[in-house]
């Protein structure tokens, strides 16, 4: 095998996802654990502790204790190298996380052994659907008391409208959770609490061991044996080849806060996870394993270093090996370049790296060139990957500087974070830049913009309500806009690239315009937008 294909072979990329407070932020630091890459986990809500969790390097993350950009890890493990993304869980910024979706091979579901499956739980399993991505579910929070094991499987069954396949079982939970049985070994792994070190004790045994009794209690030695019977005559078949089409989701049981069951988790979805999927271009289907280098942009985030108000742009790496002296082609820009800085990064913290391979995160330095959904390939490799889709916004808000003085500091800020995706603006047509207003897909991004304009730029805002709640792009390009007869609470607006768009307060506005104006054609997407 060449050390192309070995290299590849050993990657492994997933997103973590889950609703708020699901524990998600604590497992991936559990997991950066056990390969080494931190020493000692954040306190991820400790509001009195100097420390935080690890992927969450934004100030005002660290001050709310929430994510609200997703995060990149790698770390070595077991001869894997594993390349996390840690997402927002806050509904409001569900975008962040649809885009880092379409940069993972896989997803692990974190579900709160107590509440079962949450809201914002079902938006992201049906973009994992939609993606036929591969789901693990990791049923966290066994340490406090849960719901029934069998009726948690249901309801995720049934929410997500796939079947599971319980990888282990716990026994019992709360203070009494003693472990899980593992039903591919058959035996029962028996943990005790450590202080929450990288290490916890763990103990083995099989179901006839007459000491099981005493490990476990006699009561849960019996409950354990009834759910084996109960499991091995009604769950599903494993199919390996139905979890790497997104048809069947191993489950696993645990509690990340202690430790118990995220070894046995990394160890099983290490061994179940497949290595770089391939990825669909304009040009067909593109290979991990081919020697040509290819990317897409995911992600762009400024400002990751106050210091030096940079600009990084996160790139995942489909196919080949890059290497930071080669040339590449930026397609859209139509551009040769070397790609500046490429580095790799644990949330804030950032290393410099001469190569990397198909399946890995690169963050390069970008001085304004690059777009989310952006391909990056070897010169001779010309093509695009498949778009990355932009939500429309459901929140407006008209946005100005409160000191004049401070006008080219305010349109840098704002073009910056649009360009990271975080916002969208819109002028009114023959307007400047003093006023822009602002479209979001949750209103939390509103105090997150705020709170980065005056932190990061130095300007304070004033932010005025406004009523609208749809917007649609004008696909007509024969029509004045200008003259389309609209009632008066729509408003004709412009995209930051020109296009025309509607805003409206309500749908009877929306079939009200389209009746008033013959042949008027509205989208909810910019078609010029993707690719």
């Amino acid at each position: 095998m060449t050390d192309l294909k070995k290299e590849i072979g050993r990657r492994r990329t997933f997103a973590i996802i889950s609703h708020p407070d699901a524990g998600k932020t604590t497992l991936t630091e559990k997991l950066l654990l056990y390969g080494g890459a931190i020493a000692q986990a954040g306190a991820v809500k400790g509001k009195k502790s100097a420390r935080h969790a690890v992927s969450d390097w934004m100030e005002i993350e660290k001050q709310r204790g929430i994510s609200v950009t997703s995060s990149v890890m790698q770390f070595q493990y077991d001869g894997y190298c594993i390349n996390i993304l840690d997402t927002p869980g806050h509904q409001d910024f569900s975008e962040d996380t649809y885009r880092t979706l379409m940069a993972a091979d896989s997803a692990v579901m974190v579900i709160d052994a107590s509440k079962g499956v949450e809201n914002q739980t079902r938006k992201l399993f049906k973009v994992c659907a939609m993606r036929h991505i591969p789901i693990f579910t990791f049923i966290n929070k066994m340490d406090r008391e849960s719901r029934d094991p069998f009726d948690l499987l249901e309801e995720i069954e049934n929410e997500l409208g796939m079947p599971t396949y319980p990888v282990n079982w716990p026994i019992s939970s709360g203070k009494d959770f003693r472990g899980v049985y593992d039903r591919q070994k058959k035996h029962i792994i028996s943990f005790e609490a450590t202080g929450g070190q990288r290490q916890v004790a763990a103990t083995e045994v099989g179901l006839d061991d007459p000491a099981l009794g005493d490990l476990i209690g006699d009561e849960n030695r019996s409950r354990i044996l009834e759910d084996i019977e109960l499991l091995d005559g009604a769950s599903e078949d494993f199919d390996l080849a139905a979890v790497h089409s997104g048809r069947l989701s191993p489950v696993f049981f645990g509690s990340a806060l202690t430790n118990f069951g995220v070894e046995p988790f990394l160890a099983n979805f290490l061994k179940m996870t497949t290595p770089p999927l391939a990825r669909m271009s304009d040009s067909g289907i593109v290979d991990p394993f081919d020697e040509k280098f290819s990317a897409f942009v995911f992600k762009i985030q400024a400002n990751m270093n106050k210091a030096h108000r940079d600009r990084i742009t996160f790139m995942r790496v489909c196919s080949g090996k890059f290497d930071k002296e080669m040339e590449v082609l930026h397609v859209q820009g139509d551009k040769k370049m070397r790609l500046s800085q490429p580095q790799q990064i644990m949330a804030q913290e950032r290393e410099i790296i001469s190569e990397a391979y198909a399946g890995d995160i690169i963050g390069v330095f970008d001085p304004g060139i690059f777009s989310i959904g952006d391909t990056v390939c070897a010169p001779s490799a010309k093509f695009c990957f498949e778009g990355i889709p932009t939500f429309a916004p459901e929140h407006f808000r008209r946005v100005r500087q409160k000191d004049t003085l401070k006008r080219k500091q305010f349109v840098k800020g704002i073009s910056q974070i649009a360009q990271e995706g975080a916002i969208q603006i819109f002028q009114e047509p023959d307007t400047g830049m003093e006023e822009v207003l602002i479209g979001v897909v949750g209103v939390l991004q509103f105090d997150v913009f705020e709170y980065r304009m005056k932190n990061e730029y130095n300007v304070d805002i004033v932010k005025e309500g406004l009523p609208y709640s749809y917007i649609r792009w004008i696909d007509n390009k024969d029509i004045d806009p200008k003259k389309l007869k609209i009632s008066s609470d729509t408003k004709l607006v412009q995209d930051l690239k020109g296009n025309y768009l509607l805003l409206f307060t309500s749908e009877w506005n929306i079939r009200w315009a389209l009746e008033r104006n013959e042949g008027l054609s509205l989208t909810e997407f910019n078609k010029g937008e993707l690719q």
